[in-house]
């Protein structure tokens, strides 16, 4: 299925269906992050190894404020303020936050960390308040392969395999940058 709907695509993924939809700069692929069916399904389209981890997308900070409650004063500023301070056409930031026991080990991977990130993008604000909090998001692709940087190119990986959010990606050349919030260790640059 395509839509174009945010309502429709988060009643998708509450179904437990994988959803491919625009981001920033590429195409995501998202389910609910709590159910492990959905997120296994999503391994599977990307051939991808569990230990690697994925990204949780947010529509608004309140959404992963629990995250960053163990920072410092200083760095939850920085962070919050990487989310919100961001011009469209700036690289987004994704960063690795303390994960505490709510935050399931399938999404972790074989971190203890959680990499987060509270989107700007409006069609990715709309989905995530309308699934009513944050969504698994890893690129649109197979493993080794480019990201998907359009419909077209999310149906040719993956045809019907999941459901589609069409939307325009947002200004932005480049995936996020990755940075440990406790280090600030650059895992992404």
């Amino acid at each position: 299925m395509i839509t174009t709907s945010a309502t429709e695509a988060a009643t998708l993924l509450q179904q437990g269906k994988v959803l491919a939809y625009p981001t920033e700069a590429v195409w995501g692929l998202g389910c609910d992050p709590y159910n492990e069916n959905a997120f296994q399904e999503i391994l599977r389209l990307k051939q991808r190894p569990i230990e690697k981890g994925v990204i949780l997308l947010a529509g608004h900070i309140s959404q992963v404020e629990h995250l960053l409650a163990s920072l410092s004063e200083e760095m939850r500023e920085k962070v919050i303020q990487s989310w919100t301070d961001r011009k469209p056409t700036e690289r987004a930031t994704t960063w690795l936050l303390p994960a505490g026991d709510h935050i399931p080990t399938w999404i972790k991977g074989a971190h203890t960390k959680v990499a987060v990130r509270v989107t700007t993008h409006p069609l990715c604000v709309a989905l995530c308040r309308a699934f009513n909090g944050f969504i698994v998001s890893t690129s649109a692709n197979t493993a080794g392969l480019s990201p998907a940087r359009s419909l077209q190119d999310a149906t040719l990986y993956f045809h019907q395999e999941l459901d589609y959010l069409n939307g325009d990606l947002g200004l932005s050349h480049e995936p996020s940058r990755i940075i440990d919030a406790e280090t600030g260790e650059i895992i992404r640059a």
